[in-house]
């Protein structure tokens, strides 16, 4: 394409994107364009099925004995090994389980075990919070571990790493800008120091084509909420390679993670492999609807996914760029689409009204402070012409100043 686009191209576009006929397989609202992938994944008829099966058959007729008719409780492991396609990992490095905070707490503490003479963590200054805030947990309770941060103790992770760094924790997708690190490069960067790297993988899996193998990755975290659709609150992942199972040890040694949990031993051994990051007992009603989710991704070629991903994001780009140039926006993502993940985010001053005053005209993106306006491109159910009337609705609100209608200033609970 050159120039800008107009809406015949667009719709030709649509006519021949091969991931089209996805978007009847999800749930999406008449007059809504959602652009909150990134946030919250959108409800596929898969995972109504799933939940359905699981309360109304399993549940109510079996009862307990669901537990092993049904499979549920092999069902973290199990749904690791499908979701490990997604991200590079060959059967038996992933399992699901509790939350991204609890996770990012295990995995860390995994690693320094395995690093006993060394003290340091390395993490971004940008991170998400819960990743910061769950490293400053971990640092609590190892005296002498300290947190070093990138843009706060150096201008790059690459600077911070020495021969004291035990572990490093980075977002593979930045939460705010969106940028894309190299993960290979990085990893190697650690290696070489004799570091482990632990990387974040929440705004990657189901959005970008992951290699955890063959970027030989030590630990990944992740949830499935957000591009993989498992539903509000879906269980979190932990990938750990298999050259480290051996050594693996980590401080929550729930029942689940014991070696024969239905023998009641009163002491803990680890299971082995991957279930050794397990702790309590899963949530099987989301551990189902993800496994809906999961049985749709099953169709999906990744590289597909990422196609489709960056020529969303690009239209997106140049259409604002386009028609909202004189409006205060600024790009904050990178504008080459290999830097990127699927999502563009752009500040404005008064992003909070902006982003209020679209919900509202039912384009649905997010806003990240101090002044970050988020539109997160889910390629499964997403289209080049909403693109288009997406930008549409954006320029009329900021050229007609809508936003300043004073409701939208008032801050809700969840931004």
């Amino acid at each position: 394409m050159r120039g800008i686009p107009d809406l015949a191209e667009v719709e030709a576009m649509d006519a021949a994107d091969p991931l089209r006929a996805l978007r009847d397989r999800f749930v999406l609202p008449e007059g809504v364009i959602y652009l909150d992938g990134n946030s919250l994944g959108a409800a596929s008829i898969n995972v109504f099925k799933e939940i359905e099966t699981a309360a109304k058959q399993e549940w109510a007729r079996d009862l307990i004995r669901a537990w092993n008719t049904a499979g549920w409780f092999d069902m973290p492991v199990q749904l690791g090994d499908r979701l490990g396609r997604l991200i590079g990992a060959a059967p038996g490095q992933t399992v699901v389980c509790d939350t991204t905070s609890i996770n990012i707490y295990k995995v860390l503490h995994a690693a320094l075990a395995m690093r006993p003479d060394r003290s340091v963590i390395v993490a971004e200054g940008d991170s998400f919070p819960t990743d910061l805030y769950m490293a400053e947990g971990v640092a609590s309770t190892r005296p002498g571990t300290v947190l070093r941060l990138e843009g706060v103790d150096a201008p790059t992770i690459e600077d911070l790493i020495d021969d004291h760094v035990a572990v490093i924790l980075v977002n593979h997708v930045n939460y705010k800008s969106g940028r894309l690190r190299y993960m290979a490069a990085l990893t190697r960067k650690a290696h070489d120091a004799g570091a482990l790297i632990v990387w974040d993988l929440c705004h990657t899996a189901g959005a970008v084509p992951v290699d955890l193998d063959g970027s030989n990755a030590d630990f990944a975290i992740g949830c499935t909420y957000k591009y993989l659709n498992g539903g509000p609150g879906a269980p979190a992942f932990i990938y750990a390679a298999t050259r480290h199972h051996g050594d693996i040890s980590q401080p929550l040694s729930g029942w689940w993670g014991h070696a024969r949990p239905f023998a009641f031993e009163q002491g803990y051994a680890a299971g082995s492999g991957i279930r050794r990051f397990l702790c309590g007992t899963q949530p099987v009603l989301s551990m189902r609807a993800l496994k809906g989710s999961l049985d749709l991704w099953d169709e999906v070629d990744m590289t597909a996914v990422r196609e489709k991903s960056v020529a969303l994001t690009d239209l997106f780009i140049r259409l604002v760029e386009a028609r909202c140039d004189a409006f205060g926006l600024e790009l904050e993502s990178p504008r080459n689409g290999a830097e990127r993940g699927s999502q563009v985010s752009f500040a404005h001053p008064h992003g909070y009204q902006v982003m209020r005053a679209l919900i509202e005209r039912g384009v649905i993106g997010d806003f990240r402070a101090p002044s970050t306006v988020r539109f997160g491109f889910t390629p499964l159910y997403v289209g080049y012409r909403d693109v288009w009337h997406a930008v549409e609705v954006l320029e009329d609100i900021l050229r007609t100043g809508a936003w300043q209608e004073a409701r939208y200033a008032v801050k809700e609970a969840v931004t």
